[in-house]
């Protein structure tokens, strides 16, 4: 863990990072990539010691009320939030200042934060993202090591649901060769139902590789599935986009399961969802864009 100074906050699309790098060690991770600039080691933590004052400072100055997004590069939850509670702060001031929230994780830590996630959602709006990617536990131990484990995110999934606050799920990625069966995409699409979640973010079934995440991929590969890194190679080379073979298959599967269970699974709907502010009041909803 090192500490920085940060010029700003939020992004233009009111997103925020509060921490960069992550310790949940998932084999995949995109974040790890070379052209997001990172000039530390990825498990290095670099906290961003006058966020708090950042955000606060944002919001003072907003025209208008939004969402507030977090967990895109950098999954919040990692075990150094529970020192650090920058979150937690975060959360305090978006509520404090009626603001709506969206987060992505995989960490059920999330659950903390129940009380404030809750309030901001009887306010305004706040939308829980979880990412699952297999509902074999064993599976996932080795895909995302050092995190929750899919059932875990499930039952957080579900007191979300019991508290009324919106959730939508992330599958992605799907691994070819390791996730890309029909019983497990069916399997994960069945926990949604029973979650009630309003969506599934979906972009195909595979995953991207580039410089930085690829070579940590593979010698995860190498270490946990022996053989398999050479198979990626004859089959993908150096391409970004590595589709499974059983793509048109289990995307068929996708649509037709997310149709009859009643989720959204139009991405383009579920972003909209995510970025429409909505503001509770006397019982009526206010949706406003934020042009600040």
């Amino acid at each position: 863990m090192h500490y920085t100074k940060a010029k700003g906050i939020l992004s233009a699309k009111n997103g925020m990072n509060l921490y960069r790098g992550c310790t949940h060690g998932c084999i995949y991770c995109d974040s790890r990539s070379k052209c997001y600039h990172m000039e530390h080691d990825f498990e290095d933590i670099e906290v961003k010691e006058n966020a708090i004052e950042l955000l606060e400072s944002a919001l003072k100055r907003k025209r208008n009320k939004c969402m507030i997004g977090t967990g895109s590069m950098t999954d919040p939850y990692i075990p150094l939030e529970r020192e650090i509670g920058n979150v937690r702060k975060a959360l305090s001031l978006i509520e404090r200042y009626g603001f709506g929230f969206t987060v992505i994780t995989k960490s059920c830590g999330i659950l903390r934060d129940m009380d404030l996630l809750t309030q901001i959602n009887e306010k305004a709006k706040c939308v829980v993202q979880m990412t699952l990617t297999t509902c074999d536990e064993g599976l996932c131990r080795k895909l995302e090591p050092h995190v929750s484990t899919t059932r875990e995110r499930f039952e957080a999934l579900k007191e979300f649901r019991d508290a009324g606050v919106p959730t939508v799920v992330w599958l992605s990625p799907i691994l070819p060769y390791l996730n890309d069966t029909e019983e497990n995409i069916s399997g994960i699409l069945d926990m949604c139902a029973e979650a009630k979640v309003y969506g599934i973010l979906c972009f195909g079934m595979g995953l991207t590789l580039r410089e930085g995440n690829r070579e940590y991929f593979y010698e995860r590969l190498d270490a946990l599935f022996p053989h398999l890194k050479e198979r990626y190679i004859r089959e993908y080379g150096n391409q970004y986009m590595v589709g499974s073979p059983h793509n048109a298959r289990l995307m068929e599967l996708f649509h037709r399961k997310c149709g009859q269970y009643g989720m959204v699974h139009d991405n383009d709907q579920i972003f909209n969802y995510l970025s429409r502010f909505e503001q509770k009041e006397d019982g009526r909803q206010l949706c406003l864009w934020d042009y600040a």
